[in-house]
């Protein structure tokens, strides 16, 4: 595996906006452009080289982006980042040995931005990009109403579902992407996290997405993300998921 650390994806020398890049020894088929947890407020892009490693070996690219989190700042900045670290990440990913096939994912507050990138048009038109534009989407327990710690930090409960320009799903009737989707839950969620997802999928059932390029996985005997941090049998089981959807829709 070859590694690139601690590069910024704006003009700006900003240690919270920069990504680190691992890339196959040999021939890369596709790259996953990955983003952290934390509820936006928490979390960085250290901590996978494991994961890193198992996809790379797989001739999988993975780069992990950090982003602007509150309390320094607030909605729509970590959306922004997200979508200029994909645009830096399309112009620049054949100079590091990354395939330009770019699937954008993340757990929980990354899940989230993932969901805000796919559904949400105008960031990503914003950098001169798509949601066409990247290869698939995968959403680690994100939550597609407007965050929990939006919601907060605006001086409202955060157990309220608020569905406004700040929930993907307020975006789901503009958002014919055509691209697959990875859908990952746990059946011991967070509170409402489940339902939510679910009412996600119903919604792009309503709107006529076309549901085969859905995968849903439902982690059953886990908590928020609990699954992320575990191996079993010497692997990554987060890496299992992400290879497994990658495999499924490049073959």
């Amino acid at each position: 595996m070859k590694s690139w650390t601690d590069i910024n994806y704006t003009p700006c020398d900003d240690d919270r906006r920069r990504l680190d890049i691992f890339a196959p020894e040999g021939a890369c088929r596709a790259t996953v452009l990955w983003t952290h947890g934390g509820g936006l407020e928490a979390g960085n892009r250290k901590g996978f080289d494991g994961i890193a490693a198992e996809l790379t070996a797989q001739g999988i690219g993975f780069v992990s982006v950090e982003y602007r989190m509150y309390p320094d700042f607030a909605f729509p900045a970590f959306v922004e980042d997200t979508a200029q670290a994909a645009a830096w990440l399309k112009a620049h990913a054949g100079e590091y040995g990354l395939s330009d096939s770019i699937f954008i994912g993340g757990s929980s507050a990354g899940g989230y931005l993932s969901m805000m990138l796919c559904f949400a048009r105008q960031y990503l038109e914003d950098v001169g990009l798509t949601p066409e534009d990247f290869a698939g989407y995968i959403f680690d327990a994100g939550q597609p109403t407007t965050h929990f710690n939006i919601l907060k930090h605006r001086g409202d409960d955060p157990r309220l579902c608020r569905i406004d320009e700040a929930a993907p799903l307020y975006h789901i009737a503009d958002a014919r992407p055509g691209k697959p989707i990875q859908v990952i839950y746990a059946d011991n969620d967070m509170p409402a996290r489940l339902e939510q997802n679910n009412l996600m999928l119903a919604t792009l059932r309503h709107f006529g997405y076309d549901m085969s390029l859905v995968r849903v996985k439902l982690m059953e005997g886990y908590g928020h993300c609990g699954y992320d941090g575990e191996q079993k049998d010497g692997k990554w089981v987060l890496a299992r998921l992400i290879a497994d959807f990658v495999n499924a829709v490049t073959q």
